[in-house]
């Protein structure tokens, strides 16, 4: 048994100092903007890979000079009308929770187990292919979770990854502020094809600061969040515009931090 303890205990350790690294990354951030994240070092890999493969190549990467575009500007330099449509679209209650909204969690859950149990019952006269087709997967993920995801996770999808992600979570809320995981989070999240931040995706879309932005403008963005690549190459989508009217007339609900 001791072989088996000893193993254990090793374990044991090393997901301790794994934590305590992760504590010590969070805490330099009351100070220090991070450079990159998990999410766009990976992304930058994969533009670079994409790069050297030109057959391959997305149309929508055709004549940038860099693979990655990102410009960290300070809290009081994003506009408020930016600020306040993620949070509308993203997480509404973002100035309230302890870094998990709880009922979305749960109502995202019930959705998407609703959804699993319709792909998997027989559709009478249906082809086998449309029976087939995974069901759609909903998230009830808040701004500072997925935060904690971009920062410092894969883009795996498991239980303990998961659980590694409420940890991080509740690191971020104990250590930094509402306004410094909302800095940080804008500043990083993806607006499309290597577009980080919200001063990249400004200068990107509507070619001025991210301090510029107006109202529908910071919507439009604001809706681009949970698929950025796929909105990039459809600028003119209608379900885009359609939403981001939505967004605006709701953003005034918004609380900032």
């Amino acid at each position: 048994m001791k072989p088996l303890w000893r193993w254990i205990a090793l374990v044991g350790l090393a997901l301790l100092a794994l934590q305590l690294f992760f504590v010590t990354r969070i805490a330099l951030m009351l100070w220090l903007d991070p450079q990159s994240t998990a999410f766009q070092r990976s992304e930058a890999w994969r533009l670079n890979r994409t790069q050297a493969a030109p057959d391959k190549r997305p149309a929508s990467s055709a004549g940038r000079s860099a693979p990655w575009q990102q410009q960290w500007v300070p809290y009081q330099a994003i506009s408020d009308h930016l600020k306040r449509a993620v949070i509308t679209s993203e997480d509404s209650e973002f100035a309230l929770h302890d870094g998990v909204d709880w009922e979305a969690l749960e109502k995202a859950w019930q959705k998407n187990a609703k959804a699993q149990e319709q792909a998997a019952r027989p559709a009478p006269g249906a082809a086998a292919k449309t029976r087939a087709r995974a069901p759609k997967i909903v998230g009830g993920s808040t701004i500072t979770q997925q935060l904690a995801k971009n920062l410092f996770l894969s883009g795996e999808r498991n239980l303990l990854r998961k659980g590694q992600e409420l940890v991080l979570t509740f690191m971020l809320e104990a250590l930094l502020d509402k306004r410094r995981i909302l800095e940080i989070y804008l500043n990083s999240v993806e607006w499309g094809s290597g577009v980080f931040g919200a001063e990249a995706a400004a200068r990107h879309y509507f070619h001025k600061s991210a301090a510029q932005l107006s109202a529908l403008e910071a919507a439009r963005l604001a809706v681009m969040l949970p698929r950025p690549r796929y909105f990039e190459k459809l600028p003119n989508s209608g379900y885009l515009a359609d939403r981001a009217e939505t967004i605006v007339a709701r953003m005034g609900q918004a609380e900032l931090p």
